[in-house]
């Protein structure tokens, strides 16, 4: 029986905050957009606080409202504590001009969300669709897909593209088709994490900011914690895989193990209850030879990933999404476009300022910074700009000279 060829403009891959956002942003321009999903929505993830640069994409794509009108726990900010010491950071008072709010969701139900957007904008999204083949030698690139259905093996199709963007986040489809992927350059690190019902009555605690805890020993061990409406949180350890493979059990229990090491968020949570299994992810860093390649690009995660400190994975996401949608719109118009130096360059500027940050933090040199007692309100607004998602705002000095900023608050600070 002859393989079935179907046609769309653009062919996204993944229906996550990437996906749906680029989606919505070409149906938009009147492209004819199909999204292809390898797992079956709702399903779990993490990345659940959410920062308030994503918003501007958000709003952009037409998704704002659904998003306002959900009813996700409201985030104005971060707390970071260490032992006795406590700062925090709220998002509306930064040096970058936006969106200083923002949510923290259960991606399961926000990431539906989006994707329903998306289809009610006029997307095509189809569920349990896996691209197993890439192939760009014709003038359109042509795409492989299974679809696990009925039969006792699937059926398989191909769809020909005038564009496929990968938005497969840590499924990483065309750079594991199209072996881009490189090492990555920080060291090999897991995380530990779960949903609970937190029960936290202690006066004063913050739900609309998330709380990142520094380990009372280690300072690159640290947990999340994300409230969430309703009572519950999101709780989780990221350290470097050999220290999280000294405790034994089951990850629930090196997760409470782990959790309970730290004073303060022992008794943070003692009324929780630990009602649902944890999880672990291993070895999460990931990078690429090339973000795009002839009639594909790869959206957030699916090119690079850092690390969850400072919960930069959705807003890289959709900020991708944005600056892709945007250069495929003059592409379709028949203008000449320059990927690396319109898409990969100024995406890896931001990504760049993050990593910046994540490589200070695991140094120990960040959080010097961010407990100094004697802090300038116009720094404190500079670096909440950046914790906000603002990474790639040129006024801004820490985003400019990142390195050579950071390096000089950190011997001011020490």
């Amino acid at each position: 029986m002859q393989t079935r060829i179907e046609q769309c403009d653009v062919l996204v891959i993944g229906a996550g905050p990437a996906g749906s956002v680029a989606a919505a942003l070409l149906l938009q321009q009147g492209r004819q957009v199909l999204v292809l999903e390898r797992e079956q929505f709702p399903r779990f993830s993490i990345g659940e606080s959410l920062l308030p640069q994503s918003m501007e994409y958000l709003q952009q794509a037409g998704m704002l409202q659904a998003v306002v009108e959900a009813g996700f726990q409201y985030k104005n900010g971060a707390a970071f504590v260490r032992g006795e010491r406590y700062t925090d950071f709220d998002f509306r008072d930064k040096h970058s001009a936006g969106w200083g709010t923002t949510y923290q969701v259960q991606r399961a139900h926000f990431d539906q969300l989006l994707a329903n957007e998306a289809e009610r904008q006029g997307a095509q999204v189809r569920y349990q669709h896996t691209v197993t083949a890439f192939d760009a030698s014709a003038e359109k690139p042509r795409v492989t897909v299974h679809h696990m259905d009925d039969s006792a093996d699937g059926s398989e199709y191909i769809v020909e593209a005038g564009f496929v963007l990968d938005a497969s986040g840590f499924g990483r489809v065309l750079s594991r088709l199209l072996a881009l992927e490189t090492p990555s350059n920080f060291p090999v690190r897991g995380a530990i994490f779960t949903h609970i019902e937190d029960g936290i009555d202690v006066p004063g605690f913050d739900r609309n900011k998330i709380r990142i805890t520094v380990h009372p020993e280690h300072c690159d061990v640290w947990y999340w914690l994300i409230p969430f409406a309703g009572g519950r949180c999101s709780i989780g350890v990221v350290a470097e895989t050999a220290f999280l493979e000294q405790f034994k059990g089951s990850e629930s229990e090196r997760l409470q193990t782990l959790v309970m090491q730290d004073p303060a968020s022992r008794s943070l949570l003692k009324n929780a209850r630990w009602d649902t299994p944890a999880r672990q992810i291993v070895g999460y860093s990931s990078n690429v030879k090339s973000l795009w390649g002839k009639g594909y690009a790869l959206l957030g995660n699916a090119g690079e990933f850092l690390d969850p400190v400072f919960s930069s994975g959705v807003t890289i996401a959709v900020k991708s999404a944005s600056l892709a949608a945007a250069i495929l719109q003059r592409q379709f118009a028949g203008v000449a476009v320059d990927w690396e130096n319109e898409y990969a360059i100024p995406l890896k500027k931001g990504v760049d300022t993050f990593r910046t940050f994540v490589d200070s933090w695991y140094s120990g040199g960040f959080q010097k910074v961010i407990f100094y007692e004697q802090q300038q309100p116009e720094i404190r607004r500079m670096i909440a700009a950046i914790l906000a998602g603002y990474a790639w705002d040129d006024s801004n000095p820490y985003v400019k000279e990142s390195k050579r900023r950071l390096n000089t608050l950190e011997e001011i600070c020490s």
